[in-house]
């Protein structure tokens, strides 16, 4: 599967996103939003939007990779964090960066959304990624 990412001239730069995937394949893969929780329902990083963050992500990576895909062939990623507010961009990059070699998400990243939300299903979860991949 072929997955291109840019940003055309004329759009937002820079941006810690592309603004553009094109992908070329048949398999789609979705992962459901992944949550700061270890496999045992164990949170991860109470309180702590970069750690959840990353947690998410791995946890992401870790779905995409049971489908036999990986960051390269995601087309796009949707965030939802609680409480939202511009301020907390730092936290929320802190979280991304520390990760994105480990588990393979280049930087900018594909397309992606970050949407504030009141609360997700339990109180103390800060952030939730869902992610859309294509594969041949």
């Amino acid at each position: 599967m072929t997955v291109q990412h840019f940003t055309p001239e004329g759009m937002l730069q820079p941006a810690p996103y592309h603004h553009v995937a094109v992908g070329t394949g048949s398999k789609h893969v979705h992962v459901s939003g992944q949550v700061a929780r270890q496999a045992d329902g164990t949170p991860v990083a109470p309180g702590d939007l970069a750690g959840q963050v990353a947690q998410a992500l791995r946890n992401t990576a870790i779905g995409l990779a049971g489908a036999g895909a990986s960051f390269t062939d995601v087309l796009r990623l949707t965030f939802y964090v609680t409480q939202w507010s511009p301020e907390k961009i730092g936290d929320f990059m802190t979280g991304v960066e520390a990760v994105a070699d480990e588990i393979g998400l280049r930087l900018p990243m594909p397309p992606a959304s970050l949407i504030g939300v009141e609360y997700l299903f339990e109180r103390d979860v800060l952030v939730e990624v869902e992610a859309t991949a294509l594969l041949d």
